[in-house]
């Protein structure tokens, strides 16, 4: 029986590439998104990915540790030793580790695909079949960037074939700096979070928090309005929030703590349908500041496939379409987040707004949006080859 992700790709060119070296800020066993979403269907159609992760320092003499974490997907992390840290150029180990890596799995035949500018420093050397930036966040504005990663990304962008956006509001951003900017939001595997509709069984840790549950999902850091959160739980006393996943660049004495705030830790992909399952209402209480002026999350898909009325702060890729469409409640204040949520309670049109949730997202899915990229990469490599085969032609 064909999949989805069959029936997309029957529908495009044939791969013409073998293999995918992606360069990744990200690790693969954080946090499961876009990059692993992706990834994953470059390897299901074919393809042999290597997601090179940022370096692990530790006592171990330096290495490359290579797992295969399914068919055809391969997770590299450069282990350097402390000493050589200190005595070495990090960027040089990690080009000598790119390139033995290149040389033992016989790597000829291939496309660069870039999540962090940061690995020009040590890959700005490949020549592959074509190089795609997938600019997923705007980095720059992140907590602890990097000073250096602004003029990476220009270096980026210019050795790029094509930068996909994570958003709207991003492609915004980076369209004028490249001819070939294609925005390609978050989407969703919609049957993985419908299971929520069906779950019975409430997993342990979430099953003794009592109804009301209001819940979150991602990461917790400088994104988060954890102040507006804490105004939440005060005005609700009788409300329960829960908070799902790792904190990250937050001290543990920074969050708020209140009998009505539940912090769950991270949880496995596999898992959070589960947990969905149970809340009465989905929120993204993200500040509003430079780190999100251009995120455009993945939650609101997952939030909405899996049933849940979402609220939302005015973050613009979801204002635009999730708002304008009467999908997902905006609200900027805690108070305003209250009132949104009651009036949730009092709705009495769920099963319409439902539909119309599920049309919306009958027309978007990671197989469709990997189909499209891959669409555009095998153009892109035609048209480069096209000149070497008129040139063949005429003998020159």
């Amino acid at each position: 029986m064909q999949t989805e992700t069959d029936l997309e790709n029957n529908e495009n060119e044939q791969l013409k590439y073998k293999d995918v070296i992606c360069l990744s800020h990200l690790r693969w066993d954080f946090v499961y998104q876009r990059p692993q979403h992706l990834l994953s269907r470059f390897a299901e159609n074919g393809s042999r990915v290597f997601f090179f992760e940022e370096p692990i320092f530790s006592d171990e003499p330096t290495h490359l540790r290579k797992q295969e974490k399914d068919n055809n997907l391969f997770v590299l992390v450069p282990h350097i030793s402390h000493a050589d840290r200190e005595n070495r150029n990090i960027a040089e180990i990690q080009r000598k580790m790119l390139d033995d890596l290149i040389e033992q799995e016989y790597l000829n035949d291939f496309i660069s695909w870039f999540y962090t500018p940061m690995a020009m420093d040590f890959a700005a050397h490949l020549q592959g079949k074509a190089t795609i930036f997938d600019c997923m966040d705007e980095l720059s504005a992140f907590k602890f960037a990097p000073p250096e990663l602004i003029a990476n990304e220009s270096n980026l962008i210019a050795k790029a074939d094509l930068v996909f956006t994570g958003g709207h509001s991003l492609y915004e951003a980076k369209k004028d700096r490249h001819e070939r900017v294609f925005a390609f939001p978050s989407s969703i595997d919609v049957r993985h979070f419908a299971q929520a509709r069906d779950i019975s069984d409430e997993p342990a840790d979430q099953r003794s928090i009592p109804h009301p549950k209001l819940g979150f999902c991602g990461v917790i850091d400088e994104r988060m309005n954890l102040e507006m959160l804490a105004e939440m739980a005060d005005l609700r006393p009788e409300w329960n929030f829960v908070m799902i996943g790792p904190v990250v660049k937050i001290a543990q004495e920074d969050l708020p703590r209140r009998k009505n705030i539940h912090y769950l830790g991270g949880k496995n992909y596999k898992e959070l349908p589960a947990y969905f399952a149970f809340w009465d209402i989905a929120l993204m209480p993200f500040a509003m500041n430079e780190s999100t002026r251009y995120i455009s999350p993945t939650k609101t898909p997952e939030y909405l496939a899996a049933g849940k009325p979402v609220i939302s702060t005015p973050i613009r890729d979801v204002v635009r379409p999730y708002g304008e469409l009467g999908l997902v409640e905006i609200a900027e204040t805690a108070e305003q987040f209250i009132g949104a949520a009651e009036k949730i309670f009092r709705r009495e049109n769920s099963i319409e707004w439902l539909k119309r949730a599920d049309e919306f997202l009958s027309e978007i899915s990671w197989d469709k949006t990997w189909a499209e990229m891959n669409r555009l990469i095998c153009e892109k490599i035609e048209e480069t080859n096209q000149p070497k085969a008129a040139e063949k032609a005429v003998g020159i």
